[in-house]
């Protein structure tokens, strides 16, 4: 379980990581001595393969981290002496360690195991290879470990575009929401949203446990999005990528044009496009949405239309062979008789 204290480093037990390895990630691990689980705590997202340790630097040994042991550390203790191995094992165990993992089916001496079950360390054994075995376990703690934060908002995956819509109460969010979603596209979480920051640059977001996909649709009550629409309107998790804020018009406010600079807001220091949508009567919101959708998957692959507008004007403006303004607005027709 987390550590519920703010002012402590966050943690988890070395059970809880263990269990959740075997039955969330599927990884085959198993115990190989006896020593407690519970009172370990793991409290760094990275790994460490203590090498270096084993052979007696220990001035930069990162402890406090999930040691692994692969094939060079195994086959190292094994070239040693009974005696070099049992004195550089007990090196090792001088420190306050949360577990020792043997990777890629690798096996050590009876003795060792028993000194790491007598100094109160877990060891365990898994048939995964080194590499990918670090590779499934950093995944999970940087999960376990993601600075999160809750949002009020509705987060919709809008052609593979998350977006998260926010504004005041009753500006209409769960309305747009609902209507992307009758439109084919798939709900993430309505009302409350949580982000996690998953790396630079990167922010996941999702419902709550009790929330799942059920709106509340003001006037009308509680809505179950899967049970309405099936399992293929609904998502549980998605990457936020743009922001959509929605206010009332303000007539002082200014909404993006041409030439403008594009607006943009940190959650969690991450930087996020920001779109600010005035809401007035009429307004067909929900397809704006989708245009805010497509538009950003344009600018992901490259093209931007307010700058090719903007360099197709300046083209016109440099050429100044003809009067500023045409005598007419397109020079020729095609024959059209439909």
């Amino acid at each position: 379980m987390r550590n519920p204290d703010p002012f402590k480093k966050e943690s988890i037990t070395v059970a809880y990581v263990i269990e959740q390895m075997r039955t969330r990630v599927g990884v085959d691990i198993e115990k190989c001595n006896t020593a407690g689980t519970e009172k370990r705590l793991v409290t760094d997202v990275n790994l460490h393969r203590p090498g270096i340790a084993l052979a007696g630097y220990t001035e930069l040994f990162t402890h406090e981290r999930v040691q692994v042991l692969g094939n060079t550390e195994c086959r190292f203790l094994m070239h040693m002496t009974k005696k070099g191995r049992q004195s550089a094992f007990a090196k090792l165990l001088e420190y306050d360690l949360p577990c020792i993992v043997l990777t890629d089916n690798n096996t050590l001496p009876e003795s060792l195991l028993r000194a790491a079950e007598e100094r109160g360390v877990p060891m365990f054994r898994t048939p995964v290879p080194t590499t990918a075995f670090m590779y499934q376990m950093r995944d999970f703690l940087e999960d376990q470990f993601a600075l999160q934060l809750t949002l009020h908002g509705s987060l919709v995956d809008v052609y593979g575009i998350g977006l998260l819509l926010t504004g005041p109460s009753g500006i209409g969010k769960s309305e747009v929401a609902l209507d992307l979603v009758e439109r084919g596209h798939r709900l993430v979480a309505d009302d409350v949203v949580i982000a996690s920051k998953k790396a630079e640059g990167l922010l996941m977001g999702s419902g709550t446990e009790l929330a799942q996909h059920f709106m509340e649709i003001r006037g009308l009550g509680i809505v179950d999005v899967r049970a309405m629409f099936g399992v293929r309107a609904i998502r549980h998790q998605k990457r936020i990528e743009v922001i959509v804020r929605m206010h009332k018009w303000d007539e002082d406010e200014e909404y993006t044009r041409i030439e403008m600079e594009d607006d943009s807001e940190p959650v969690l220091d991450v930087e996020l496009p920001l779109v600010k949508l005035p809401i007035i009567p009429g307004k067909n919101v929900t397809v704006i949405c989708e245009v805010i959708a497509m538009n950003h998957l344009l600018r992901h692959y490259g093209y931007d239309a307010a700058k090719v507008f903007k360099g197709r004007l300046s083209e016109q403006i440099k050429k100044g062979d003809g009067p500023a303004q045409p005598r007419r607005g397109i020079e020729w027709f095609e024959h059209d008789f439909e």
